[in-house]
């Protein structure tokens, strides 16, 4: 009879064990493809006000765009204020990054979040109205626009740009 009785308690535990644990790192690339950053670019030019137009998701929704304003380059860094919609969560920073190499960015003190991840601008149109940053690791990556909707034309060249640099495009939410 007490046999009985821890029948149903061993298959509750049976169910947790089979459970799939949540990923912790996410990863939206093949990390075997090379990533390129644009090493022509000059940090003024990224200086004003970008509008998150699109963003690399485990699921669609979670919330809406967000901006990155970025400031005058002074030295080695450039002022970042960040509020961001990744993988349906909203990050944020307000900080400075520093400019290691041409189209690179850290963010000094991100911590741990996706944020924390080396940006790379992986794509900029000549008239830097659209940026496409994407990072070594895969955790993360987004288009950014400026002066209004990102045309057709230039969304069609930051997907080309990101799967040419190993990103899965079946995740990228367009906003």
């Amino acid at each position: 009879m007490h046999r009985l009785k821890l029948i149903p308690l061993f298959l509750v535990l049976a169910a947790c064990l089979q459970r799939t644990p949540e990923p912790t790192d996410l990863n939206f690339r093949d990390l075997g493809t090379p990533i390129y950053s644009n090493a022509v670019m000059k940090p003024d030019a990224l200086e004003g006000d970008w509008t998150q137009v699109a963003a690399f998701t485990a699921q669609p929704g979670g919330c809406k765009p967000g901006k990155v304003r970025f400031g005058a380059p002074q030295g080695g860094a450039v002022p970042v204020r960040a509020d961001l919609c990744l993988s349906g969560k909203r990050q944020g920073y307000d900080g400075r990054a520093a400019l290691p190499a041409p189209g690179r960015l850290i963010l000094e003190g991100a911590g741990t979040t996706a944020l924390a991840a080396p940006w790379w601008v992986i794509w900029a149109d000549v008239d830097m109205r659209t940026l496409v940053i994407g990072t070594p690791s895969g955790a993360m990556g987004f288009i950014l626009n400026r002066g209004g909707p990102l045309p057709s034309d230039r969304l069609k060249a930051a997907r080309e740009i990101l799967e040419w640099n190993g990103y899965d495009l079946e995740r990228l939410q367009v906003f």
